[in-house]
């Protein structure tokens, strides 16, 4: 804090101390108010001018020091200048004051309490950016809420000064009205709580309550309006509760929560049950990588004391038993397991019509139309191909594609691009190279895995190279060309090109939203990267939702699962009670060798946001089990709150790190900190203490030496 902020608080402190050290407050009370009303009136009488700014100075230092009698000030602004006159001063000297304490908040306290709390502040801030001014009037509107608690918590958001002015003003005028006109009946008043009877304090209470009702109101309207050119087609009766667009995790489990509280849902699919997860991305990609891996233990089989072999294999047997792992979850996604749960499943592609009805072009050729209460959109993503000149016509695979196309192969491709330094290409990159192929990995940017922290990319570079991919960052593709029959990549690095020759390429540079083809755009919902949807995941039309890759922020399979619940409930419960979905608390995992798992904050994301924070780092070198396993390599990284041991985020680096995060997160979720880890026992010896042991250098770090030295000279005097 710096020293004009010291001296900002030393002032408003001394203010205060001043007020109670010299008794003032007895000047705010309502006898001596009414014993000195007609010396005041005298005064007034005489000179109106300076008794006027005499009390609108008072009025707001009371106000901006927080000071207790604005009440009594009110009053005596009613007795002394009537009800128009004394409620235009108080109206315009308690809004000043107010803006003054917020001002003194925000200059003094927000920056200290931004960096302690700045995770949470910066969801209250999204919420006062977008609503703050409306749930400021509505507390306006009810005295009994305390004001000046008001003015110092507006001050620690990013709320405009002029805003909170504007607001004060009008939201605090009913209350100053009925405090001013008791003031000019001041001496019928025995008490401050005879001011605010039972029925008052509830005719404020529905006041505040008003702008509520309104919003309902106006929403109702907007609904209506939504909905106005598809009135005439709105069914009466509707054949199901719910309909459910796409069977991967968002869409499964939308049906699966219906189905478990007895709605009438059917879930829609052209492709296949499972979605890209089960068929395509995470259940194939580790099937892949639990191969890959054995082949690479069997290479350096003398770190157990063995002797190095190299594997031999079929690359055909490795990708059959990859659709032999497919086909074994594919029950746990089945259309029988869903039919069994009460879930209708029609196979074909759905397409809305209007806001309750989808025809489903089905796949055995029929049509079949169906309305709803409530629609869910769940179709996932797909692969982004990069417009490159001669791409198409070398050919290419994408993380969907590959499966099918190398399962056909009987040996696995010699020289292999990877386009992308994203988590898929890093997985696959690293999982081919070890099964033998020359894998060349290209990326744009400056490091793969850009969005983690710098240490973490160069690690994951090292052990992808030390399995013989050759990384080549800062290099972007241009084009792709046949020269003497054999196929070229074209990249361009530092200005100058290179070319690098391939049997196959795979594109692994991100994935986009499937948007078309569902009658989006034919109803008005807006969509950019994903669909348009609201904290609720409700479109353009309230009853229609999006999950998932559809609706991002995030693509992940979890968080697809998790957004469905909010989508689900919403869609069936919403008329009662409405959930917002919550990212607060977001793990993800790069199964690479080492795993990268990483949830909340990591530092190149804390830095960029401006929040303060500590960071706590224990080497899974140092670990029993990992020295037993031979895998000691890696790290705990944990960013705290500085001086608390409350979790802003972590990184874990190393084997098992998506199951090590498991523990975090959940702390994180239920604001647990690095003490209660510490308290908790660990198996020994498990990879698990190493969240155990990273507690404790944090513990460690953060020892009283003080007290500590007092300790130590209690033991040497009990010595003798």
């Amino acid at each position: 804090m710096n020293l004009r902020k010291v001296l900002l608080l030393a002032v408003v402190l001394l203010g205060v101390i001043t007020f109670f050290a010299f008794d003032l407050d007895r000047y705010l009370s309502l006898s001596y108010l009414k014993e000195s009303q007609t010396s005041f009136a005298e005064l007034y009488a005489q000179k109106p001018l300076q008794v006027v700014g005499a009390y609108f100075f008072i009025y707001v230092a009371a106000t901006a020091l927080s000071l207790p009698g604005a009440a009594i000030l009110t009053l005596a602004g009613g007795a002394l200048f009537g009800l128009w006159w004394g409620t235009l001063i108080v109206s315009f000297a308690s809004s000043i004051g107010a803006t003054l304490a917020f001002l003194v908040s925000r200059y003094a306290l927000r920056s200290s309490v931004e960096a302690k709390f700045g995770n949470r502040l910066a969801e209250i801030n999204k919420g006062v950016e977008k609503e703050g001014a409306f749930y400021l009037f509505t507390l306006r509107l009810i005295p009994v809420v305390p004001f000046f608690v008001i003015n110092l918590l507006m001050g620690l958001t990013q709320m405009k000064t002029v805003v909170f002015y504007v607001v004060s003003q009008v939201g605090m005028l009913a209350g100053t009205l009925v405090y001013v006109n008791a003031g000019t009946q001041l001496a019928q008043i025995d008490s401050l709580q005879g001011i605010l009877s039972p029925a008052l304090l509830g005719s404020f209470v529905l006041l505040g309550l008003f702008p509520l009702i309104a919003r309902k109101i106006v929403g109702a309207v907007q609904k209506r309006k939504v909905y106005a050119r598809w009135a005439s087609v709105r069914p009466r009766v509707f054949d199901r509760n719910l309909i459910v667009i796409g069977a991967g995790a968002g869409g499964l489990v939308s049906a699966y929560i219906a189905a478990t509280v007895k709605a009438k849902v059917t879930l829609v699919e052209v492709l296949k049950m499972g979605g890209d997860c089960l068929n395509y991305g995470c259940v194939p990609s580790k099937a892949l990588i639990k191969s890959a891996k054995l082949a690479h233990q069997m290479r350096h089989a003398s770190n157990y004391g063995l002797s190095d072999t190299p594997p031999s294999f079929s690359f055909k047997a490795v990708m059959q038993r990859i659709q032999d792992v497919i086909r074994a979850i594919e029950p746990h996604d089945s259309i029988e397991r869903y039919t069994g749960l009460g879930v209708e499943v029609l196979q074909g592609y759905a397409k809305l019509v209007n806001p309750w009805t989808v025809q489903i072009a089905l796949n055995d050729g029929g049509t079949q139309t169906l309305t709803a209460r409530s629609i869910v959109i769940a179709a996932g993503a797909r692969p982004f191909v990069p417009p490159l000149p001669g791409l198409e016509d070398m050919g290419y695979v994408t993380s969907d594609t590959l499966w099918e196309t190398f399962g056909e192969l009987e040996e696995i491709p010699q020289r292999l691009v990877v386009l992308g330094g994203g988590p898929i290409g890093c997985e696959l990159a690293q999982s081919f190279a070890r099964l033998g192929a020359h894998v060349t990995q290209v990326e744009m940017a400056p490091r793969i895995m850009i969005r983690e922290d710098e240490e973490v990319s160069e690690l994951a570079k090292a052990s992808l190279e030390a399995d013989g991919v050759r990384v080549l960052t800062h290099h972007k593709a241009l084009r792709c060309e046949r020269v003497d029959g054999e196929k070229i990549l074209v990249v361009e690095h530092a200005g100058t090109e290179h070319r690098i020759a391939f049997d196959q390429l795979i594109c692994a540079v991100g994935r986009n939203a499937r948007l078309t083809g569902y009658g989006l755009e034919e109803l008005g919902i807006t969509t950019n990267r994903t669909v348009d949807t609201n904290e609720y995941l409700q479109t353009l039309y309230p009853n229609i939702y999006a999950a998932g890759d559809v609706a991002g922020p995030y693509q992940f399979t979890h968080v697809a699962a998790h957004q469905a619940w909010y989508a689900a409930v919403n869609a069936l419960f919403g008329e009662w009670k409405m959930f917002k979905a919550d990212y607060s608390v977001i793990p993800w995992a790069t199964f690479i060798d080492p795993e990268v798992a990483r949830v909340g904050l990591n530092e190149q994301e804390a830095k960029e946001k401006g929040i303060a924070f500590e960071v706590t780092k224990y080497g899974i070198d140092d670990l029993d089990r990992a020295i037993a396993d031979s895998e000691a390599h890696g790290f705990v990284k944990v960013l705290t709150v500085q001086g608390k041991d409350t979790i802003l985020g972590v990184t874990i680096v190393g084997t098992h790190a998506g199951d090590l995060l498991a523990e975090y997160v959940m702390a994180m979720k239920h604001g647990l900190g690095l003490n209660k880890v510490l308290g908790t026992i660990h198996t020994y010896p498990t990879l698990a203490e190493a969240n155990k042991y990273a507690a404790g250098e944090w513990k460690r770090a953060h020892a009283p030496k003080q007290l500590l030295e007092w300790v130590k000279r209690y033991h040497d005097w009990k010595r003798g």
